[in-house]
């Protein structure tokens, strides 16, 4: 591990944004429990499963959006904040080993690594700021280690309970997810001010953006294992070009112009990005691993009708993503391309009949109309332009 001369804990406005080689295998692993998530969702047909497969993915999700805004507002090459993101790795790798949540032990497992990632992280923060004797930073990490240490009690006590264990979870996750819009308001300390968020520089969006993009490689990776334990055969090809394409539509729709939408944001309201970032892009990460799942099960068996569980799957995927980059768009530019997201209705109409269509045609329709959201030219849409050139400057 190296670290910087200064002794410094809070990153310095003016110094590097680039992600570090640390931070980037951080990435990777939770990329690798987001496969996972999606592999449950694509093996366990029921509905209550999958419920609990979407919270233990918004879990993972919250562990990586909270370690990544504290390597944005700490320096990632201090050996604090080294010992953080290894912890965090850690933590994820547990979390994505216990996911089947069959035993007990697997759910006091995902319960400990995802309280014990938030814990240790505070502790460190709160104990290397007192000695730098940085009071402003020190009180944020005290206000973020104060709410996980409420909805860590909870996970701890739904991993030792089994009837209501997925109820006591999700009040845990709400905890987590409330307390943080609301800034965490905490006793003595009151709330983390608002121009603490106006700080963020440009690391953190190219953090979400980097993420994002490996997360899209689930879509193409979950259905590529899926076909190399299956028969190789035209049809399963087909499925997988089809995963292939939707890959690179979705990739289209987040990318274009999402840079700009940050640093706008940025100028004009500031805080405002660093604030709706994690829930938008929650939304995001939903709809990939519901596209990465439906593909799990389109490669598997492409033909014959198609179960209106697999229908929710291939059209709600890719539908969730848009509509998550459309609440990204609106939330920091106030336009929503209409037009475009019209596309998406497209399959939606053909519900009543897709049932009984191979699933392989039902992705494709849904391409064709990812496909059509990108190209389509639109002269009224100022938030995307046709094709997957650059906007013209001017």
């Amino acid at each position: 591990m190296t670290t910087r001369g200064t002794p410094a804990l809070v990153r310095r406005l003016d110094g590097s944004t680039r992600a570090t080689l640390l931070e980037l295998l951080f990435d990777v692993v939770f990329v690798a429990a987001l496969a996972q998530t999606s592999k449950l969702l694509a093996d366990d047909m029921s509905w209550p499963r999958s419920g609990s497969v979407a919270l233990m993915l918004v879990a993972i999700w919250w562990t990586w959006s909270v370690t990544s805004t504290t390597t944005e507002f700490y320096d990632p090459q201090q050996r604090p904040i080294q010992l953080i993101l290894m912890v965090a790795m850690v933590g994820s790798v547990g979390m994505a080993a216990a996911l089947p949540m069959i035993t007990p032990g697997q759910a006091a497992t995902f319960a400990l690594a995802y309280v014990g990632t938030h814990v240790v992280r505070g502790v460190v923060l709160v104990s290397t700021l007192y000695r730098q004797h940085h009071r402003s930073a020190m009180a944020r990490a005290a206000r973020f280690l104060f709410w996980f240490l409420v909805s860590g009690v909870l996970w701890i006590i739904g991993a030792a309970t089994d009837a209501d264990r997925w109820w006591i979870w999700t009040i845990a996750i709400a905890i987590d997810l409330v307390s943080a819009a609301a800034r965490y308001p905490t006793p003595w300390l009151g709330r983390v001010p608002l121009d603490q968020y106006d700080r963020t520089t440009a690391h953190l969006g190219e953090r979400y953006q980097q993420f994002v993009i490996l997360a899209l490689g689930d879509i193409i990776l979950v259905p590529t294992l899926e076909l190399s334990r299956s028969e190789f055969d035209s049809l399963r090809i087909t499925a997988l070009l089809c995963a292939f394409v939707i890959m690179l539509l979705l990739w289209q729709i987040y990318v274009y112009r999402a840079g700009e939408l940050l640093e706008t944001a940025a100028a004009s309201v500031p805080g405002r990005s660093t604030r709706i970032a994690p829930y938008t892009h929650l939304v995001l990460l939903v709809g990939v691993a519901v596209t990465a799942a439906s593909f799990d099960l389109v490669v598997d068996r492409p033909t014959g009708s198609t179960p209106a569980r697999w229908l929710m799957l291939i059209i709600g995927g890719p539908l969730v993503f848009v509509l998550g980059r459309a609440l990204f768009a609106y939330l920091l530019s106030g336009r929503v391309p209409w037009g475009r997201m019209a596309w998406q209705l497209l399959p939606l109409l053909l519900l009543p009949w897709a049932g009984g269509w191979p699933p392989v045609l039902v992705t494709a329709i849904v391409a064709f109309a990812l496909a059509a959201h990108v190209l389509v030219p639109r002269s009224d849409s100022r938030e995307t332009r046709r094709g997957l050139g650059p906007r013209p400057a001017g």
